[in-house]
């Protein structure tokens, strides 16, 4: 859903992920001071694989919203499914800054701003194609705010 994007300068988070090797695929290695903070990092980090951020702008926010399910695997498969939902339909957004409003842990769902701009191959150098998210080998270290909180995950290129 399309929300009207707000005229401040929008602040972009320090880069808190990296890109691991794996067999065929790629792993996303994520962390942050809090749990959430990670997941928008491995958030980025998957939009950052497919293209160079530094090329997007902040043109337009869409939200999402995760469904709620019952563990907290299934939630960060859930959000970076939703995020890739986004990037591989209309209007094809790719996101420059993530920001998590709602991380809820009793019903595991998330509701997410996503901003960013259309997909524009003029513009965006394409990086690789991510065809889905996997539960192969996902990790998600939850540690005390202000620690190293991390996360693992796989997607499949």
């Amino acid at each position: 859903m399309e929300i009207p994007l707000e005229t401040t300068e929008h602040v972009l988070p320090e880069v808190k992920y990296e890109y691991l090797d794996h067999t065929a695929d790629v792993q996303l290695h994520a962390w942050g001071e809090t749990l959430q903070e990670s997941f928008e990092q491995c958030g980025m980090a998957m939009f950052g694989y497919m293209t160079e951020l530094a090329t997007v702008d902040i043109k337009k926010c869409y939200q999402i919203t995760t469904e709620p399910t019952d563990d907290l695997d299934n939630l960060l498969y859930r959000f970076l499914d939703e995020l890739l939902f986004l990037f591989s339909a209309e209007p094809f957004l790719i996101c420059k800054k993530l920001e998590i409003t709602k991380f809820d842990l009793e019903h595991f769902s998330i509701e997410c701003n996503c901003y960013g701009e259309e997909f524009d191959l003029a513009k965006h150098p394409q990086g690789t194609e991510v065809k889905a998210i996997t539960y192969s080998a996902m990790q998600i270290y939850r540690k005390p705010e202000h620690e190293k909180n991390e996360v693992f995950v796989i997607i499949d290129i």
